[in-house]
């Protein structure tokens, strides 16, 4: 990877995550301040709903600061390692957290009128599409352990035919 990718993508990482905190200390507020006009009989909704937005932006923020100690780990060399491993794990466990937390959306606001019936199925669309992503990096976890595994037996075949010379 050249340094110019690198540091582009870098860039949209800190951008990302620079706009991330600003959605939980401006944003969130905000809207915590907007919920307290609900009716009150959609007031029940405020606490859970605030809660689960906090907790999606922070499965965001835990998947972009994986991103970039892998992206480290890839400009050093080192991502072909068993160390790698740990944040792809984290990565795979904070998408389906967010997927989660979309379907506990979705079952938030299903009850009642305060959504639409067609934007509650929506939501269950996107919880869906997150687990899709989980599943794709799973995958790419998975070419990773292959790769991993080539490169412990490419060492070792090296190794056996420095001895042989």
């Amino acid at each position: 990877m050249g340094k110019l990718t690198v540091l582009a993508l870098r860039a949209v990482l800190v951008a990302l995550l620079a706009g991330s905190v600003f959605v939980q200390t401006v944003m969130v507020p905000l809207l915590a301040i907007d919920m307290e006009e609900l009716n009150a009989d959609y007031a029940y909704l405020r606490t859970p709903f605030l809660a689960i937005v906090v907790l999606g932006v922070v499965t965001a923020q835990v998947v972009l600061v994986c991103v970039w100690r892998l992206v480290t780990m890839v400009r050093r060399g080192t991502v072909f390692s068993h160390a790698a491993f740990r944040y792809v794990h984290i990565v795979i466990g904070a998408v389906v957290a967010a997927a989660l937390l979309m379907f506990a959306l979705a079952v938030l606001l299903a009850p009642g009128e305060p959504v639409a019936p067609g934007i509650v199925l929506l939501i269950c669309g996107a919880a869906l599409a997150i687990l899709g992503v989980a599943l794709v990096v799973l995958v790419l976890r998975m070419l990773l352990a292959q790769a991993v595994a080539r490169d412990v037996e490419a060492a070792q075949m090296q190794a056996e035919l420095e001895e042989v010379i």
